[in-house]
């Protein structure tokens, strides 16, 4: 039950891993700008994770009273997939951030050499 949140929000971190990957498509697309989507994407998955299982551990259930569980049970399930998907958008923007700034610099730097007066 752990993994139970990750797995039903993978379906859509997977749709924002490609996004991520796929966009935008004017920036040059290298083998080091690949290289860095790669180690981006596996970053985004570790600290999902590590974030989805903190907060499973975190959440408090109610105890049970005389009359049994109360209700509130979800939320075991529910805050790790809201960690999780926060820690994934996370990093997915801040490499997008540095991605962009690394390499818009470098579309630039090229076009700004190779045109003249």
């Amino acid at each position: 039950m752990r993994y139970l949140a990750l797995m039903l929000l993978a379906p859509w971190l997977i749709v924002l891993g490609w996004a991520y990957w796929a966009y935008p498509k004017s920036l040059p697309r290298g083998v080091a700008r690949r290289s860095f989507d790669v180690l981006a994407l596996l970053a985004a998955v570790v600290v999902s994770i590590q974030a989805a299982l903190m907060a499973y551990d975190a959440v408090e259930l109610p105890a049970a009273d005389q009359f049994g569980p109360k209700s509130g049970a979800i939320w075991q399930q529910v805050v790790p997939a809201l960690y999780g998907y926060g820690a994934f958008v996370a990093v997915l923007a801040v490499a997008l951030i540095v991605r962009h700034v690394i390499w818009k610099g470098r579309v630039l730097t090229r076009e700004g050499g190779s045109s003249g007066p």
